[in-house]
């Protein structure tokens, strides 16, 4: 039976086929769905880890019971993740272990773009990569298999296009595989110095079969149709390439991307006028080429930033310009993006904003609060730098500098990692105002739950963390909840927190509108008592804008959250009831 899948369903099935017990992932675009998929079969365990480092632990751990385990993550999180994944390298697996690792070209939804193959190379392990969603399925299924074959974990390297693009899928039926016997085995596991040592050994020898295994793999294969030039890619790189080039070219697609094979790769150059290696972002496989002094056109041709697409590949490789396609004759107007109509971090980046203060950001969806017209955060690094980072900034600058700095840290991140630097800001005698905006889901990836929801990935109840205790365990004694849609209070709030000679948290609690749960009623509507301030423009709500100078909600797109009313100062916006 085939069916249509997304990548990130096809690897969730590949999953399932390939028989895996434990699944332990944090979300992040544009990985998050490998995981939503899992857990629409019962057979699999599978969670929402606090971090990334956490799912990997739980998956190595699973591994090492002898349950087959898979971690999924975005190519940041893989930073997070780096510590247990460079260890389990040395340790080797028992049931097969696989981490699948989703990189963003074009930094759709990402703070950078990282190439993910160099963790390959630099952790030494296996790295697969497939072009479209029925290689999703398969490469992932191969990968326990492989896995267990080599006693190595195993990478499978997605890109933003593979995972959400869709493509036919060969279903298959779930492998019987036991959970094998669990054996202690210290030398194997316990990565003590003298231990290590020796585990080193096996991972090069692992290595050289490795390479010697990319040799006659049938993931590394090679379509001739007859051409003088030669094309050595992978990934979704491979499938612009087919598209862009058809049959003039002959491709070397390379499924296995680390280690990459020596001989195969010298072999078939040899056959040709002209070699070109596509791939998108870091010359990886060029350099490899190279090295094995095998004359390539790469980055010179192309180039090392974002997305590729086959209109550039065709004029670098044959010199033609694909036809042009089909344009308005309209310039399409940009379309920034920005907070939802009633998202309850636009209360907090208005008081923000209008008390002047530096803000510290993070990674959510309050990032926006970067964005015109709020233009309030000055920095936005990694999930958890903002409150370090301020107790940085602070230290820099001096005590005073404490007056006007906040940070802003989402519940779900809060959770990820920025309890840790709380507890730096209390342990170092730092006196800064943590922001905690508590919307009670992990937004920005899709509405995950997280521990402080009370709910698991299954929808089912658990214990919820109680940020307020868990502050205060922490040593932070000023602790205040506060709507940040009731502006005037929250205002207040903000100004003694900032001016105290303690550190201290605030948490905006307010609920994310677009919960099921979230019941606004009606809409807000303009009376003539409006003066034309445009005091509520500075929301930035795509709700309100201007229309011949004057402003006006578009009952369309308002939810009758309210804010509006807040702000007005002359009482010119009611709620109309639907």
């Amino acid at each position: 039976m085939k069916k249509l899948l997304l990548g990130n369903a096809a690897v969730a099935r590949g999953a399932y086929e390939a028989g895996v017990n434990v699944v332990a992932s944090y979300p992040g675009t544009p990985s998050t769905e490998i995981t939503e998929e899992i857990v629409k079969f019962e057979e699999i365990y599978a969670e929402w880890s606090p971090n990334e480092k956490v799912a990997g632990e739980v998956a190595i751990g699973a591994s090492i019971a002898g349950g087959r385990a898979m971690s999924c993550m975005k190519h940041v999180g893989l930073n997070v993740m780096a510590d247990p994944v460079f260890t389990v390298s040395y340790t080797g697996v028992n049931g097969g272990l696989v981490f699948c690792v989703a990189d963003d070209p074009g930094m759709h939804s990402s703070q950078n773009e990282q190439d993910s193959r160099h963790y390959a190379k630099a952790s030494k392990i296996m790295m697969l990569e497939p072009a479209d969603s029925s290689e999703c399925k398969e490469f992932t299924r191969m990968a326990f298999d492989l896995s267990e074959k080599f006693d190595t974990p195993a990478f499978i390297r997605l890109s933003t296009r593979v995972s959400h693009s869709q493509s036919l899928v060969e279903l298959g039926d779930r492998a019987d595989i036991p959970v094998k016997a669990y054996e202690k085995n210290p030398a194997k596991y316990v990565m003590m110095p003298g231990n290590a040592i020796k585990r080193h050994v096996d991972v090069e020898k692992r290595i050289a079969d490795l390479i010697d295994f990319a040799e006659t793999t049938e993931l590394n294969s090679v379509e001739e149709n007859g051409s003088k030039i030669g094309v050595i890619t992978a990934g979704i790189a491979y499938a612009y390439a087919k598209e862009a080039l058809g049959n003039k070219a002959d491709f070397l697609k390379l499924g296995m991307v680390y280690p990459l094979p020596e001989k195969k790769i010298i072999e078939f150059a040899k056959k040709y006028d002209k070699v070109f290696v596509v791939e998108e972002l870091d010359p990886v496989i060029e350099t490899h080429c190279r090295a094995l002094g095998v004359e390539v056109c790469g980055k010179e041709c192309f180039t090392l930033l974002g997305e590729y697409t086959p209109a550039m590949i065709k004029k670098a490789v044959l010199g033609e310009e694909l036809p042009e396609v089909l344009t308005a004759d309209e310039a399409i107007p940009v379309r920034p993006p920005v907070m939802c109509a009633g998202c309850p971090h636009r209360g907090t980046f208005y008081v923000l904003k209008k008390l002047g203060l530096v803000v510290s950001g993070d990674i959510g969806c309050y990032t926006l609060g970067a964005t015109p017209p709020l233009q309030s955060v000055d920095t936005t690094i990694c999930m958890g730098a903002s409150v370090s980072a301020a107790h940085g900034m602070a230290k820099a600058q001096g005590a005073e500098f404490n007056k006007k700095l906040v940070s802003v840290i989402g519940d779900s991140t809060f959770m990820h990692s920025g309890i840790t630097g709380l507890v730096d800001i209390v342990y170092n005698k730092g006196n800064n105002t943590v922001i905690i905006l508590d919307n009670s889901i992990t937004g920005m990836t899709g509405h995950q739950e997280n521990p402080t929801t009370g709910r698991t990935i299954r929808g089912e109840a658990t214990k919820q963390v109680d940020l307020i205790a868990l502050c205060k365990a922490v040593g932070i004694d000023r602790v205040t909840v506060c709507d940040p849609f009731d502006i005037k209070k929250f205002e207040e709030v903000v100004k003694e927190e900032v001016n105290a000679e303690e550190p201290s948290v605030i948490i905006a609690q307010r609920p994310c509108a677009l919960l099921k749960t979230v019941k606004y009623s009606g809409t807000c509507k303009i009376t003539d008592k409006c003066k034309n301030c445009k005091m509520c423009m500075k929301l930035g709500c795509p709700a309100i804008t201007l229309k011949d100078g004057k402003v006006v909600i578009d009952a369309t797109q308002c939810n009758g959250c309210g804010l509006c009313i807040n702000v007005c100062p002359f009482g010119a916006i009611e709620k109309e009831e639907n």
